[in-house]
């Protein structure tokens, strides 16, 4: 057994390490990450559960301060300055809980968004092992995809997204690409100058 075997054996032992100990950092990553946003949607569960308390004791105390003939105007009049402290406290209780339940929501997007961009990069890596790519393109005005369907992009596209302003709609032979529209595809690598030009504004010739 040479030196350069023994060389090369312990460098593919070593890239083979190095690949199983990322593995295992993204996967306590991805592990973290959803205890994370589990906790806070508890945390958030429970905000939720103390508004309801607030307002629900709120609206005990205002059928509780009704006019009733047993109390005298002046002890009356007392309870009503009570009853709108207590009004005031509560609002301010609320909002103050309503504030930390914003701050808990972008917290959880924030890392939902993580998530999604780390799948997004997986799969883009596992669709160029296979020698395609997921890609993004924008019908042009006066391009050659305006008034055609999926059925009539050329090339080997694999899939179709298509969002039109706020509304993704799922692509169909009978729907026409618009100006604007933002396609998501999936397709061969060696189709995409192909896709690009036919999504790309129409360059007019000038004559002499």
């Amino acid at each position: 057994m040479s030196l350069e075997f023994l060389g090369r054996l312990q460098k593919e032992l070593s890239l083979t390490g190095n690949a199983v100990y990322e593995s295992v950092l993204a996967i306590a990553e991805r592990v973290n990450r959803k205890v994370q946003i589990l906790r806070l949607h508890a945390q958030a569960a429970s905000l939720l559960s103390q508004i309801e308390s607030v307002q629900g004791e709120l609206g005990r105390l205002i059928a509780d301060a009704s006019p009733s003939k047993s109390f005298s105007p002046k002890a009356q009049e007392t309870r009503v300055i009570d009853l709108d402290n207590t009004f005031k406290l509560s609002v301010d209780r609320v909002h103050e809980l309503k504030q930390t339940l914003i701050v808990l929501d972008s917290q959880i997007r924030e890392l939902k968004m993580e998530t999604v961009h780390e799948n997004l990069l997986t799969l883009q890596r596992d669709l160029g092992l296979r020698g395609v790519s997921l890609e993004r393109f924008i019908v042009a005005d006066g391009s050659a995809a305006v008034g055609k369907s999926t059925s009539d992009v050329p090339g080997s596209v694999r899939l179709f997204t298509i969002f039109r302003g706020p509304f993704l709609l799922t692509p169909s032979d009978t729907i026409p690409f618009r100006r604007d529209d933002v396609v998501i595809v999936i397709a061969a690598r060696s189709d995409l100058e192909a896709l690009a030009a036919w999504f790309a504004p129409v360059r007019r010739v000038k004559t002499a």
